[in-house]
């Protein structure tokens, strides 16, 4: 019973879909984008014609070429396809691992929280 009536049913709430469809990346070295650092990202679970051109196992298994193709177009502040060249090779890591997990099913996405 997810009410507001029963305080433990809303601790064990699962996170909601606005949560599911965003990840917030914190960038070990931040992106140099004129006089400015960019010190984070957030990723939004993309949609079908945004994984346009792109092969899907590629992305899954964080192929650079991919993950370069994709991530300007999910991304806010919405980075280049240089600035994705030239992240750190840990932060590329950490948002393949986001875009990766975007393209599991909600339940294999639990399942995976759970394990």
């Amino acid at each position: 019973m997810d009410t507001p009536e029963h305080p433990k049913a809303e601790a064990q709430a699962q996170p909601t879909t606005a949560d599911d469809n965003n990840q917030v990346i914190e960038l070990d070295e931040p992106i140099k984008r004129g006089n400015s650092d960019i010190t984070s990202i957030t990723l939004r679970k993309p949609v079908s014609g945004e994984l346009r051109g792109v092969n899907l196992m590629e992305l899954a298994q964080m192929d650079v070429q991919a993950l370069r193709k994709v991530l300007p177009r999910i991304s806010t502040p919405s980075l280049t396809d240089v600035e994705v060249g030239r992240m750190d090779p840990a932060d590329l890591m950490q948002c393949g691992v986001a875009v990766a997990s975007f393209l599991l099913t909600k339940k294999a996405r639990q399942a995976s929280l759970e394990a």
